[in-house]
């Protein structure tokens, strides 16, 4: 029995297997917040019904008399009849009296705004300046309004 004194000349055999053909799933991205995609769906939904409601009434037609609604509405029947028969009262009620102000108001003749009175300066004494000014700053502005408004 003789043995090679070496295995570098032999190589391995090499088969290869069949991969199986498994479909590939894509993998589903994952929504942050999955409940903002329902209310949205929700909101959207109601949205439809809300139009096709709206859509629905506006379809209606009444072919009614206000005598025959007064007929059939007993409750108001009373208080309307008492608005329509008192209208004299109703016009003496709706007047109301105004006063020099109110009256200067709705006609607009309200007196002219005053302009800008320019800066308020305080005058200073240093040594080594001629003439010293100071801007008075209080940190807050200041409307004037006539008493008559």
């Amino acid at each position: 029995i003789t043995y090679p004194s070496s295995t570098a000349h032999i190589q391995p055999t090499f088969t290869q297997i069949p991969e199986p053909d498994v479909p590939k799933t894509l993998p589903k991205p994952n929504i942050p917040y999955p409940s903002r995609l329902n209310d949205q769906k929700l909101r959207e939904k109601a949205t439809n019904q809300m139009e096709k409601f709206f859509q629905i009434f506006q379809d209606f037609h009444f072919d009614i008399s206000f005598a025959d609604a007064l007929i059939l509405m007993p409750k108001f029947a009373s208080t309307i009849k008492s608005l329509l028969t008192n209208k004299d009262k109703l016009f003496e009620l709706a007047k109301i009296p105004l006063n020099e102000n109110c009256l200067a108001m709705l006609l607009k003749m309200l007196p002219e705004k005053l302009g800008d009175l320019g800066k308020f300066l305080i005058p200073c004494d240093f040594s080594r300046m001629d003439v010293c000014h100071a801007l008075a700053d209080l940190g807050a502005s200041i409307n004037l309004m006539p008493l008559s408004i």
